[in-house]
């Protein structure tokens, strides 16, 4: 299958589908939009069904398969955030603040995008193995942290302690580590009970969720639009550039092509829900509707519609299928 293919076939998925619905109700000026309090739900719903999902698999999953992804996920958790900070200071030209705040945006991951991943690989019949869900949380927090840190040397503000609190206690962390133990430990009778609501339901909650990023992404373009092309640029070389560490790193660890299409998806999505809380707490002098509307504005629909079938292609060819 040719990447123009790949991509037709992601394009045309209800879930793509209903994020371009979303944005395109905001251009449209529909007065289409979720409650917070729907959003949060949500969220929740699909962070903990993530977990959860990961733990139930990570049972059959023996030390060695993790090793090595492991250590790959880990140094693409300090890679993303260092040259995320470099090229938003010596190619967007902002101040150390907002280039912190980048870092810990671009450093981190989108559970989200994780999930869209995942779901087209599944879908291609590519993906091995089970447990890549863990390696979120693991992902999720140390590029933040390494972002936290730049700010509090180059800035030398005195709040890092307060922000590491506010990634580690963070409920995207706290609901999908959560989940993984609960998935872990729960006994495989009780874990089928819950199966209907957390594996079953799952896409179209998904949508529902897509759908109102749609909404939350066209609100950002005004934001896109001020910061001129080079943010453009930005949203879109650098994931493609972490795509390829990703992809790289995921064949040397022996991930499968649909793991490796996963790691690199992982690798090059930016965080829309830990990242601004911490960002918010540790980096209060930056422009959080910079790096936020970078991340969904531009990152979050261009890996969901071009990007994971251009990973999936990458980690094709890395594998030579």
């Amino acid at each position: 299958m040719s990447l123009w293919d790949l991509v037709s076939q992601n394009l045309g998925s209800p879930a793509v589908l209903a994020f371009v619905l979303g944005a395109l109700a905001v251009r449209l000026k529909s007065d289409l939009s979720f409650p917070e309090s729907v959003t949060s739900l949500l969220s929740t719903y699909l962070l903990l069904a993530i977990g959860l999902k990961g733990g139930l698999r990570l049972r059959d999953a023996s030390f060695d398969d993790l090793l090595w992804p492991l250590l790959a996920t880990l140094l693409l958790g300090v890679l993303t955030p260092a040259v995320t900070y470099v090229v938003a200071r010596r190619f967007l030209n902002r101040g150390p603040a907002d280039s912190a705040a980048l870092a810990a945006h671009y450093g981190s991951v989108s559970a989200v995008t994780f999930t869209a991943a995942e779901t087209f690989t599944l879908n291609a019949g590519t993906l091995e193995e089970d447990y890549l869900a863990a390696l979120i949380a693991v992902l999720e927090v140390p590029g933040i942290v390494i972002a936290l840190v730049i700010a509090s040397t180059v800035l030398g503000k005195s709040t890092f302690r307060g922000a590491v609190h506010e990634v580690v206690t963070g409920r995207s962390v706290v609901l999908l580590i959560g989940g993984l133990v609960i998935g872990f430990i729960a006994s495989e009778k009780s874990a089928t009970l819950v199966e209907p609501l957390f594996v079953d339901m799952f896409a179209g909650v998904l949508v529902l969720f897509l759908l109102d990023l749609g909404v939350l992404a066209g609100a950002r373009f005004g934001v896109i639009r001020a910061a001129g092309s080079k943010l453009v640029i930005f949203g879109v070389g650098l994931p493609v550039v972490f795509g390829v560490f990703g992809a790289l790193l995921g064949t040397a660890a022996g991930l499968s092509v649909g793991g490796v299409t996963v790691l690199a998806t992982m690798a090059a999505s930016a965080s829309y829900i830990a990242a601004p809380a911490a960002v918010r707490v540790g980096m209060p002098d930056a422009d959080a509707g910079l790096a936020l509307g970078a991340a969904l504005g531009i990152t979050f629909p261009f890996n969901l519609a071009i990007g994971i079938p251009l990973y999936a292609e990458l980690a094709s060819r890395l594998a030579g299928t």
